[in-house]
C-alpha cells in the first residue's frame, strides 16, 4: 500500500535579512551609476587627452578642417592624418588633398586658410622678448591670410616663389604658388611688403602683383571674379522627359571689357574634388557654355577670369543648382539620430532614412546606404546644425540637430 501514498517534496527556505537586500540594491545602483557616468564621460570625450598637454610652446593650431589634411612632423618625419583639432610646430608641413582645406591660427592671432591641393611649410613660430615671429613657405597651391592688430616688434612673413611677403596689421591677402619660380599676390585689405633680391615694394589694398623668375611684376588694380547669372543659385531644373537636361551657364565680367578669357568648372562636389568635376574648361572667350545630359542630382559651378595683362582672378563663390525628376511627393522620415564629437568643431552625424537619399549639412553631403543608414562628417562652431535630406525628384526635408545631445530639435 506504500505505492498509494502521496509523495512529498520539501523545500527549505533561506531567511535573508533586510540589510542584505538593501545592501545588494545599493551595490547595483552604484554599479549602474559608474557605468552610466563612464558612458557619458566617454561620449563627451572626457577621457581624451587634450592637445594642450603635448603641444610644444609657440605651436600653431589647426582649428578647423575639411576633407583630407595631413601633417608631416619635422622631427620624426611621421605623416599624420588630421582627424581632430591639433597643433603644428616650426618645421612641420601641412598638405591638403583635392577635397581638403584647413584653417590654422598662428601665435600672433593671424588666421591662415590653406586651400585644396596645397603644401605649406611652417618655417618659424616663436615668441621672443614680447614679439611674435611667424614665417611660412607656400610651396604649391593657395593660401589666404588674415591679420588683425600686431605689436610693432612682430613679423608675419609668407614666402612665395623667391619672394618674402611681410603682412601688415589689418590685412587680408591671398597667395598662389606654382612651384618654386612662379606665384601671385593679391591684397584686398591692408598691405604687404614684398622683398625680392633686396628690393622692397609695398602691395597695397586692392592691388595685384605676380612673381616670376625672381622678378616682381608691376602692381595692378585687383580684379574681381566674374559674376554668374544663370542657372541662378539654389535653383531647380526639372527633367520632364527623364533623359537628362541641357543647362546653359552664363556669366558677366565683374568690370566690362577687362577679361580676356574665362575658366569654368562644374562639379558634383561643393569642394570641387578632381574625381567629381564634370567640366574643366579654361580659355573660354564666350560668356556662356551649354552642358547636356545632366541627370538628377545637385551640381556646383564656379568661374575665374584672366585679364589681358595676365592677371588671373580668384574663383567666385560657387553657385549650385539641382536637377530633379517630375514625380509624386513622398514624406521623408528619419530615425536613430546620433552625433559623435571627433574633436574641436568636428562632428560625425549618423542616422537612418530612406535608401538612396542625399544627406547634406555645412556644405558636405553623403548618400544613405541600402539600409537607409548614413554617416556625415561636418565642421561647425555652432551647438546645432541643419541637415537637409532629399532625392532626385525634388522631395526635400530639413532637420535641426543638437550637436551636444544628438536630439532632433525641429523640422523646416
Amino acid at each position: 500500500m506504500d505505492d498509494n501514498k502521496y509523495r512529498k517534496f520539501y523545500v527549505e527556505w533561506w531567511n535573508i535579512r533586510k540589510s542584505t537586500i538593501y545592501g545588494s540594491i545599493a551595490i547595483l545602483v552604484f554599479v549602474g551609476l559608474i557605468a552610466g557616468g563612464s558612458w557619458y564621460a566617454s561620449k563627451n570625450n572626457w577621457f581624451v587627452a587634450t592637445q594642450d598637454v603635448e603641444m610644444p610652446a609657440d605651436a600653431a593650431r589647426i582649428i578647423s578642417y575639411e576633407g583630407e589634411v595631413r601633417i608631416i612632423r619635422a622631427q620624426t618625419r611621421e605623416t599624420i592624418l588630421v582627424t581632430k583639432e591639433t597643433w603644428v610646430a616650426a618645421g612641420d608641413t601641412i598638405q591638403t588633398q583635392s577635397d581638403g582645406r584647413a584653417i590654422v591660427q598662428m601665435i600672433d592671432g593671424s588666421v591662415y586658410s590653406v586651400r585644396p591641393n596645397s603644401t605649406v611649410v611652417v618655417r618659424d613660430s616663436v615668441s621672443l622678448f614680447g614679439g611674435k615671429n611667424v614665417r611660412v613657405s607656400l610651396n604649391d597651391g593657395q593660401l589666404n591670410v588674415r591679420t588683425d592688430e600686431q605689436p610693432p616688434d612682430s613679423n608675419n612673413i609668407v614666402e612665395v616663389a623667391e619672394s618674402e611677403n611681410k603682412l601688415l596689421p589689418q590685412t587680408d591677402a591671398s597667395f598662389n604658388a606654382d612651384g618654386a619660380n612662379a606665384g601671385e599676390i593679391r591684397v584686398s585689405r591692408g598691405g604687404v611688403e614684398t622683398t625680392i633680391g633686396g628690393d622692397r615694394t609695398t602691395i597695397e589694398q586692392n592691388e595685384f602683383a605676380s612673381v616670376n623668375g625672381g622678378k616682381l611684376s608691376a602692381r595692378e588694380r585687383l580684379l574681381a571674379p566674374p559674376r554668374p547669372t544663370a542657372p541662378s543659385n539654389s535653383s531647380q531644373v526639372v527633367d520632364t522627359a527623364g533623359t537628362g537636361v541641357s543647362v546653359l551657364f552664363s556669366w558677366q565680367d565683374a568690370e566690362a571689357g577687362n577679361a580676356a578669357s574665362f575658366y569654368l568648372q562644374v562639379s558634383r562636389s561643393p569642394l570641387f574634388a578632381s574625381d567629381a568635376i564634370l567640366v574643366d574648361r579654361s580659355g573660354l572667350t564666350s560668356r556662356e557654355f551649354r552642358l547636356s545630359g545632366l541627370s538628377p542630382g545637385t551640381y556646383y559651378w564656379r568661374l575665374r577670369s584672366t585679364a589681358r595683362s595676365g592677371q588671373t582672378t580668384n574663383w567666385n563663390d560657387a553657385w549650385k543648382f539641382t536637377v530633379i525628376k517630375r514625380g509624386g511627393s513622398i514624406s521623408i522620415e528619419t530615425s536613430e539620430w546620433n552625433v559623435e564629437r571627433v574633436g574641436g568643431n568636428v562632428y560625425i552625424i549618423s542616422g537612418k532614412t530612406q535608401p538612396g537619399m542625399v544627406v547634406r549639412s555645412q556644405g558636405r553631403e553623403t548618400f544613405a546606404g541600402p539600409d537607409g543608414s548614413f554617416r556625415l562628417q561636418i565642421s561647425t562652431p555652432s551647438a546645432e546644425t541643419k541637415v537637409e535630406i532629399g532625392d532626385d525628384r525634388g522631395n526635400r526635408a530639413g532637420f535641426v540637430i543638437s550637436l551636444r545631445t544628438g536630439n532632433l530639435l525641429g523640422r523646416y
